[in-house]
């Protein structure tokens, strides 16, 4: 069995994209739009993410824009986590992730190791560990 996420984003889809692949040396792979696809969506929207998936050593999860009849809600329900062994990358990755968004927990030493928790300023709600 292979659990992975499925991120959905309000039209900036490719921009998340490329930020996260800077951020984790990763790839955006299989990219589809929505211009040859048999949805009833706005000609505006044609070139907006219908599928994609960020690869990456340690790193594979999917994205897409949702069509403008599916709102986004920006809520808890999910939550990407990473676990690190190296607490100044841990510290560093963190950092870079909650920039422009909202921290919930600051990255900081717990009963388990280092551990952070926020939002980015895409909406994605993360949670960095470090067991170091």
């Amino acid at each position: 069995m292979k659990v992975q996420s499925y991120l959905a984003f309000n039209g900036n889809c490719q921009e998340a994209l490329n930020f996260y692949a800077d951020l984790f040396n990763a790839e955006v792979k299989n990219r589809q739009t929505y211009e040859d696809k048999k949805i009833d969506v706005p000609s505006s929207f044609r070139q907006k993410l219908q599928h994609a998936e960020l690869k990456g050593k340690g790193v594979h999860f999917m994205a897409y824009d949702a069509a403008p009849d599916t709102p986004i809600n920006t809520g808890n329900q999910v939550h990407m986590s990473v676990d690190l062994n190296n607490k100044e990358e841990a510290e560093h990755l963190f950092s870079n992730l909650s920039s422009g968004g909202q921290v919930h927990h600051n990255f900081r030493e717990r009963e388990w190791g280092h551990f952070g928790r926020c939002t980015d300023r895409y909406g994605i709600n993360w949670m960095v560990n470090c067991n170091k």
